[in-house]
């Protein structure tokens, strides 16, 4: 039996800290203006999928373990010849992350993961679209410890796009830095 009253830290923190800074930067008169996280999109293209069927069901696997929800197939939309690529071919994974899944996931990414990565300097700050998500790419799988560096055959990246309700970029880049994000100084590197 689930414990119906489990609640996810990152989403404690947002609705006891986040939420009244975000209103006391912007000036927003009530918490439903501030913006919210609405879902993380985790998706990985998998090189030579065309040759080798299987490393597609690899790449599900292994994002499904590390997201703790199964991932699909995600497919071709063209035909291209150069590449041998047929329509509807199954090119890579992803998944959809939304309520306590994802908030859980963005813990162990900014708890865990992230120190991992080899000279971890910070993420960068420019990667936000206009309308308020932010898109970072990850370039080892094997940073999240889900992952058993023994079973894994080859080392691929992936993109993690965090969607917000945000209007601008500054606020999303505010919103997720009270979340915990830590975005690279830019201040500091040019110096």
């Amino acid at each position: 039996m689930e414990n119906t009253n489990y609640s996810p830290r990152l989403a404690i923190r947002y609705k006891q800290e986040v939420i009244p800074a975000l209103m006391k930067k912007f000036g927003y008169k009530t918490i439903m203006q501030a913006p919210r996280l609405t879902k993380i999109c985790v998706n990985r293209g998998v090189n030579g999928a065309v040759a080798d069927k299987k490393l597609v069901d690899i790449a599900i696997e292994e994002l499904t373990t590390i997201t703790g929800q199964k991932a699909i197939a995600t497919h071709s939309k063209k035909d291209i010849s150069n590449f041998k690529l047929r329509r509807n071919m199954p090119i890579g994974a992803r998944v959809t992350l939304r309520g306590d899944r994802m908030y859980e996931f963005l813990d162990r990414l900014i708890a865990v993961a992230l120190p991992r990565v080899r000279d971890f300097k910070g993420i960068n700050e420019k990667s936000f679209d206009g309308r308020g998500n932010y898109t970072m790419g990850v370039t080892e799988q094997i940073i999240f410890p889900e992952i058993d560096i023994d079973k894994v055959n080859r080392i691929t990246g992936m993109d993690i796009t965090f969607v917000t309700t945000a209007r601008t970029n500054e606020e999303a880049f505010e919103l997720l830095k009270e979340l915990g994000l830590p975005f690279r100084n830019m201040k500091k590197d040019n110096n």
